[in-house]
C-alpha cells in the first residue's frame, strides 16, 4: 500500500514545536500537546502526523524540534533516527521550515517537500492524501502552494488566504493574491458567503530551493544563513550552529515568506476539506471528540478514563489525569482538567484565555508549572 501511494522525490518537513498554553495544564513546555494523545486513539498527535505522511513519503522525514524535545521525539518515533533536525532555541515557523528546506537542497535536487504541523487532527485520509498529491504536482512547477481548508463557518480564530482565480495548467488550484490576518465576526461571515477564501492552516508544499530563493527576495541574509547552517558538518559544525542560529530573526513563514509572496504573485491554493482541526484550545478538543463519538452518553465528555468521572445534569469536557475522582453537578458547558500538580476549571466559552494564566504563572516565576 505505502508502495503505491508513496509520491517519488517528496518529503514530509514536521514543525514540531510551541507549547501549547491554551491547553494548560495538559499541554506543559516540557511535555507540548504535539506529544500527547489529544483523540483517544492511543497514538499521539505528532504520531498520527506521522501515520497519515508515511504512506506517501515512506522514510523520506526531516522532524525540526527543540532540543529540549528530540529525546521524547524519537523515543515515540524511533524509526526516525538521524532525521530529526534540533533547534537550539526557539525561532519561530520560518526558522524551522526553512532550515528543512536548506538540508533538502542539499540532500536531494528533486525534492517537494510539505510542511505539516505536529499537533493538527484530519479525520479524512484519503482526502487529506489527494489535496497532497494535487499540490504536489503544482509545487513541481515552482509554485508556492497552501493547503486551504474550505470553511465551515465564520472562525475568528484562523487566518484565511484569498484564491483569485484557476490557476493555468492546474485547474484544481487556484491563485492567491493574499493572506488575511484573524478576521473579525463579520468579516468571517462575508468571507464565508464569498466563497474564495480558505482557512490558513500553516500546510505548505514547495520545491526547497524556491522556498529559500523567495525569502532571500526579502530577506537575503536570513535565506544565506540557513544555507551556511546546512552545510555544516554534524559535530564540528554544533557550535558554529548555535552561534548561527541566534542571529536568525523570529518570524513565522507565513509574514517572512507566504504573504509577499502572494502579494507577488507566486503564491498557489488547493482548496481542501479533510476534516482539519488545529486543536487551539478545549472547546475545539470537546468539539472533535464529541463529533468522534460513534455512542450517545449523557454528561460530559471525557478525555481519559471515564470510571474516574461522576456527573449530575453536566456537559461539558473532563480530563481526568491524575488518578482522582472528579465529581460535575449542574454545570452546562464547563471545562475540568485534573493533572497531579494543577487544576484548571472553566467553560468552553472562556477556553481561548487559559493561555492568561500560563502568562500569569511565567510572571511569577512558576516554571515548574508551565
Amino acid at each position: 500500500m505505502a508502495g503505491r501511494l508513496s509520491i517519488d522525490n517528496f518529503w514530509a518537513v514536521i514543525p514540531a514545536g510551541g507549547a501549547g498554553t491554551r491547553l494548560w495544564p495538559l499541554s506543559r513546555e516540557a511535555a507540548p500537546k504535539f506529544l500527547r494523545d489529544l483523540t483517544g486513539s492511543g497514538r499521539s498527535l505528532l504520531q498520527e502526523t506521522y501515520d497519515r505522511l508515511q504512506v506517501l513519503t515512506q522514510d523520506r522525514f526531516l522532524v525540526v524540534t527543540g532540543a529540549v524535545h528530540q529525546e521524547a521525539v524519537l523515543e515515540q518515533l524511533p524509526q526516525l533516527e538521524g532525521c530529526v533536525l534540533a533547534e537550539p532555541t526557539p525561532r519561530d515557523s520560518m526558522a524551522a521550515i526553512g532550515l528543512a528546506a536548506a538540508v533538502l537542497e542539499l540532500r536531494d535536487p528533486d525534492a517537494v517537500m510539505g510542511s505539516f504541523a505536529a499537533d493538527h487532527v484530519i479525520t479524512r485520509a484519503k482526502k487529506f492524501t489527494e489535496a497532497v498529491r494535487t499540490a504536489v504536482a503544482v509545487a513541481r512547477d515552482g509554485w508556492l502552494v497552501t493547503l486551504g481548508i474550505t470553511p465551515t463557518f465564520p472562525s475568528t480564530a484562523y487566518g484565511y488566504v484569498h484564491g483569485v482565480g484557476e490557476l493555468p495548467g492546474h485547474p484544481a488550484a487556484r491563485l492567491v493574491d493574499s493572506f488575511v490576518e484573524k478576521p473579525s465576526e463579520a468579516v468571517a461571515q462575508s468571507y464565508l458567503a464569498d466563497g474564495g477564501y480558505r482557512w490558513n492552516a500553516g500546510m505548505f508544499v514547495v520545491r526547497p530551493t524556491v522556498l529559500l530563493d523567495l525569502l532571500a527576495t526579502w530577506d537575503p541574509e536570513f535565506a544565506a544563513t540557513l544555507r551556511e547552517i546546512a552545510a555544516l558538518g554534524p559535530t564540528s559544525g554544533a557550535e558554529r550552529m548555535k552561534e548561527l542560529w541566534s542571529r536568525l530573526p523570529k518570524i513565522a513563514v507565513d509574514n517572512a515568506v507566504a504573504e509577499p509572496a502572494a502579494s507577488a504573485g507566486k503564491v498557489a491554493v488547493v482548496p481542501a476539506e479533510f476534516g482539519w482541526d488545529d486543536v487551539g484550545d478545549f472547546d475545539s478538543l470537546a468539539t472533535l471528540l464529541d463529533a468522534a463519538m460513534t455512542v450517545d452518553s449523557e454528561g460530559p465528555t471525557v478525555l481519559g478514563d471515564s470510571a474516574l468521572v461522576r456527573s449530575i445534569d453536566a456537559s461539558g469536557l473532563v480530563v481526568p489525569s491524575s488518578g482522582r475522582t472528579i465529581a460535575v453537578v449542574g454545570l452546562e458547558d464547563i471545562v475540568v482538567v485534573d493533572t497531579p500538580d494543577a487544576v484548571l476549571v472553566t467553560t468552553r466559552a472562556r477556553a481561548q484565555q487559559v493561555k492568561q494564566i500560563v502568562a500569569s504563572l511565567k510572571a511569577e516565576n512558576l516554571d515548574t508549572l508551565t
